[in-house]
């Protein structure tokens, strides 16, 4: 059989806040320079482990829908993770239902059409070959927001062509039986201003609901609720940030830093939500609930250590 020149996918749908996304980048907070990578960094290590792939291998990160890709080129392998619905469309005409967490294959003009996620925000679409993209400090992650990464730090449009490097690798078809739970709480360490809010702020924070406002992005996730109370000031020098970081402005309603953040700033800091529970809270959508429950750095640490071993266990459970 001749193969193909070219191998590539022709995007027919961008989808929403559809970019390219790896770990991220490291140690350049101090230049303005955010770590960015994958919201939910879970679901991106099961989608590469999937397809036997390096563990840092860039993927397809989409936001609520997806894209619509034509596929053109020799025989390769793709997986789907998160809640996702999707389906594989063959001869323009054969509809496939497709399943989260199975390996595929796809052949020339076939397409895979990512309609939604469920009740969930970010899903990830890995392939069994490269795509080629350029590094920016070591990463291909995008944020829009500061216009870096690859793709010229933009998001994915309709038209584009997403360019491939075939390695022609026989995978086999690996699926995974899991379910991404949802928990109750969002746990947190008490973050360096805790300190300027009341007893009353104090208490609503670990003991009323907040939720999810649609000002929320990759950058940061807006919360409303009850008023927290800052009997300090709600303005202090700007500070280093971090990802899962809990601000409170003057109109006392909580920030929550995610992916692509600034990397400083100047309210007040309640709280930090800990590594081990992003996944969970990345994946909230607009109006949804959140709780918090205050944990020490140690039970955090542990915490951390159990989200690793479970993540193990997950890869290891792949058929």
């Amino acid at each position: 059989m001749t193969k193909l020149k070219d191998n590539y996918f022709e995007i027919k749908r961008a989808g929403i806040n559809t970019t390219f996304q790896d770990s991220g980048r490291k140690n350049l907070n101090h230049i303005g320079i955010p770590i960015s990578g994958v919201m939910d960094k879970r679901n991106f290590t099961l989608a590469n482990a999937l397809l036997k792939n390096e563990t840092n291998t860039p993927v397809i990160e989409f936001a609520y829908q997806g894209p619509l890709l034509e596929f053109n080129g020799d025989k390769i392998y793709f997986v789907i993770t998160g809640d996702v619905k999707f389906e594989i469309i063959k001869n323009n005409k054969q509809k496939i239902t497709g399943l989260p967490y199975n390996v595929y294959a796809i052949e020339n003009k076939d397409k895979i059409d990512i309609q939604s996620t469920n009740k969930s925000v970010y899903g990830y679409l890995s392939l069994s070959e490269n795509i080629i993209l350029d590094e920016i400090w070591d990463s291909v992650s995008t944020n829009t927001k500061a216009k870096i990464g690859s793709n010229n730090g933009d998001k994915l449009s309709d038209n584009q062509k997403i360019k491939i490097h075939h390695k022609n690798r026989n995978i086999a078809l690996s699926k995974l039986n899991y379910i991404d739970k949802k928990i109750e709480y969002i746990r947190v360490i008490k973050a360096t201003n805790f300190d300027y809010f009341s007893e009353k702020a104090k208490e609503v924070f670990f003991n009323k609901d907040f939720k999810v406002t649609k000002l929320s992005d990759r950058m940061g996730m807006r919360l409303e609720g009850q008023i927290l109370e800052n009997i300090i000031s709600t303005n202090i020098k700007s500070e280093g940030l971090v990802k899962g970081v809990v601000q409170v402005p003057s109109d006392g309603n909580p920030i929550i830093m995610l992916a692509d953040h600034g990397t400083i700033g100047g309210y007040p800091k309640i709280a930090n939500v800990i590594s081990a529970d992003f996944d969970k809270l990345s994946q909230m959508t607009p109006g949804t609930t959140i709780k918090f429950k205050e944990v020490n750095l140690e039970e955090a640490e542990k915490l951390f250590k159990f989200y690793n071993l479970e993540t193990t266990n997950l890869i290891n459970q792949i058929s």
